[in-house]
């Protein structure tokens, strides 16, 4: 089992007097720099000038200044921009600030696991990750609860990186609702995989090889659309509640039967195997070393498929659908 830790596993003044840099002011830099603050840490923001991030900051009452010049004044120095700027990102701003005692942080270990990121031996290396978006991140915390987080101790030069990674914890509001401990390897690989899997591209997959079964049969895009992608919120929110077990109860029991009888025929033993080989590849890196070599190219692929998913055309009924729905109108 797990170890866990809760509020009483960490105390605030561990970095009451470091400053922290939050690199990176989107929607996980917001939630975690507010909560900091509020908590009576020093917090520094840094965000490029020009975008909406930079104008939500200033809105918030921060004063986000250039990478390089928060790497330099922060003690504590968390990166929230995404995984393929981070390397280029520490290169050009921060390697040159990190001395002995800072920590360098992360909320996801892909640029620590496959080596983009390689920080000097006398600095401390930690994660704290939140299992959940920065805005839930937020209002949890304003609530008086929390979001659980994972930490992963990576390099403790210190001496005591756990001890100041379960304060930052505690700070964003993650020791109110558990803390649990793993290695960037495990958050790194699992991430990855789930993401690969389950999450995105097997749901994604499934949602649009479902509806293209309906459509050739000659069912309304209309009426499919609803069957394979729409009514999927209300079972992953019924299985987010109470799990499979949790979903099952609250469905028909018709539902149910189908779900016992044909789930293996669509997740079946070809499609075990492949997720063994989708793990491998993350395992090895293959994965990581495709996804780098990608964005050094200038994404042609990725440009590519995002197109071409894009205009599927169960986006263009989505669309004129999800148009009646007044409640997903915000305002």
């Amino acid at each position: 089992m797990a170890k866990i830790y809760y509020d009483k596993d960490a105390d605030l003044n561990a970095i009451k007097n470091k400053t922290i840099a939050i690199l990176g002011y989107g929607i996980q830099g917001r939630g975690q720099a507010l909560n900091l603050r509020d908590s009576g840490l020093n917090v520094i923001v840094s965000q490029r000038e020009g975008g909406v991030n930079y104008e939500q900051a200033v809105k918030d009452g921060f004063t986000p200044v250039e990478a390089s010049v928060a790497a330099k004044q922060a003690d504590i120095i968390q990166i929230l921009t995404q995984d393929h700027v981070q390397a280029d990102l520490y290169k050009k701003s921060i390697k040159r600030h990190l001395k002995k005692g800072k920590s360098i942080v992360f909320s996801h270990g892909f640029n620590i696991h496959f080596k983009q990121i390689i920080p000097p031996l006398d600095v401390d290396v930690w994660m704290i990750a939140p299992k959940g978006p920065g805005a839930l991140v937020r209002r949890q915390y304003e609530e008086g609860r929390g979001v659980p987080c994972l930490v992963a101790i990576h390099q403790d030069a210190s001496g005591h990186a756990l001890q100041d990674a379960l304060a930052y914890a505690k700070g964003i509001g993650g020791t109110r609702a558990g803390v649990i401990e793993t290695t960037f390897k495990e958050e790194t690989e699992t991430d990855l995989f789930g993401e690969q899997v389950d999450l995105c591209g097997g749901a994604s997959e499934l949602i649009k090889a479902s509806y293209e079964t309906l459509i050739e049969a000659g069912y309304q895009p209309e009426i499919a659309y609803f069957e394979c992608l729409h009514e999927l919120k209300l079972i992953v929110d019924l299985i987010y509640e109470g799990g499979l077990t949790g979903m099952r109860k609250r469905v028909s029991d018709t539902a149910e039967y189908g779900d016992y009888t044909r789930g293996k025929r669509i997740i079946n033993e070809r499609t075990r195997k492949e997720m063994k080989k989708i793990l491998a590849e993350v395992q090895s890196g293959k994965f990581a070393r495709e996804w780098i070599r990608e964005n050094k190219k200038g994404r042609p692929n990725f440009n590519k498929m995002r197109e071409e998913s894009e205009n599927h055309p169960i986006e263009k009924i989505g669309k004129e659908l999800r148009a009646m729905m007044t409640w997903m109108k915000k305002g």
